[in-house]
């Protein structure tokens, strides 16, 4: 009986110790500074491209643009997209460039906690230091709004953020926005647009138990699991290919919403045209539409 007394307490004594080493594991990387002049315009581009309008407006209540409060109802507890206006509160108002930097590419806070992966980080990882001052200079931009980002409702042990380092050790990679030799300019900037800023396979790629993507056997194979019970359809080029998609037809369906039966988007696709992709530049739609048309399953 004392032998497995002591079994059990060595277990829990030994369970607290890795416990804590995890709470203590540092995450992320410190890069180093970044000093460049950003371009407020070209930074609100990148935004709109990158979702940050629609995940961080709550248009159904109302919402001021930026201020969060997006519900997104997930496996694991509901989530709520935080205030990114420059209230230095309940905003990023007091934030440096720096840990801007470092909560965009690496999904890491000020107080080095990890973000939840609904974040889109893991496609931003690859912004320049450019882009990133073109980011920070864009928001520097925005009003402040006194509005205090919601508490995330998830359930334990989800609402345990150091376990997330786990999950960032097993799931996060890079994003695979890297230019393809023998591929043109056109083709790369799609693939640098849809791998990476405009973050298609967070939506339209099937995730496992632990909701990181399946980006190997899945990759834009469609998703049944989006948050709320949503859906998501394939736009792998075969299938793009299968349902009549063109090159054309899809470029001009991310600028109007209209798909080439006539029909519209709806749900988060409508949203994602309206607040990001009906923006973007012609040319930037068609390489999206290029890359999206074309068989990169090796890339």
């Amino acid at each position: 009986m004392r032998g497995i007394l002591r079994l059990a307490l060595g277990g829990a004594a030994f369970g607290v110790v890795v416990t804590g080493a995890l709470v203590a594991w540092p995450i992320g990387q410190i890069n180093g500074p970044i000093n460049l002049e950003g371009d407020a315009s070209r930074g609100a581009y990148l935004a709109r491209a990158s979702g940050c309008i629609a995940c961080h407006t709550n248009v159904e209540a109302g919402g001021v643009p930026l201020a969060g409060g997006v519900k997104l109802e997930t496996p694991f507890g509901i989530l709520y997209s935080p205030n990114l206006t420059t209230d230095p509160e309940h905003g990023i108002g007091d934030w440096s460039i720096d840990e801007f930097a470092r909560a965009v590419r690496q999904g890491v806070s000020p107080e080095g906690e990890p973000y939840y992966p609904a974040f889109t980080y893991p496609f931003y990882g690859n912004f320049t230091d450019q882009e990133i001052a073109d980011l920070w200079a864009a928001f520097q931009t925005v009003p402040a709004v006194a509005e205090p980002s919601r508490d995330q409702e998830m359930a334990f042990p989800f609402n345990q953020r150091w376990g997330l380092k786990l999950w960032r050790a097993a799931f996060l990679t890079a994003p695979r926005t890297e230019p393809i030799e023998g591929n043109d300019e056109v083709w790369n900037r799609g693939r640098e647009l849809v791998e990476g800023a405009a973050h298609c396979a967070a939506c339209h790629t099937a995730r496992n138990f632990a909701g990181a993507r399946k980006s190997d056997s899945q990759h834009f194979r469609g998703s049944t699991s989006l948050p709320g019970g949503g859906k998501a359809p394939a736009i792998d080029y075969e299938t793009l290919q299968m349902r009549g998609w063109t090159v054309d037809s899809l470029a001009y369906a991310l600028r109007t919403g209209v798909k080439p039966d006539g029909d519209a988007f709806g749900g988060s696709m409508g949203e994602v045209v309206m607040y990001g992709t009906g923006f973007l530049t012609e040319e930037d739609r068609k390489a999206m539409a290029t890359y999206l048309m074309d068989d990169h399953t090796g890339g």
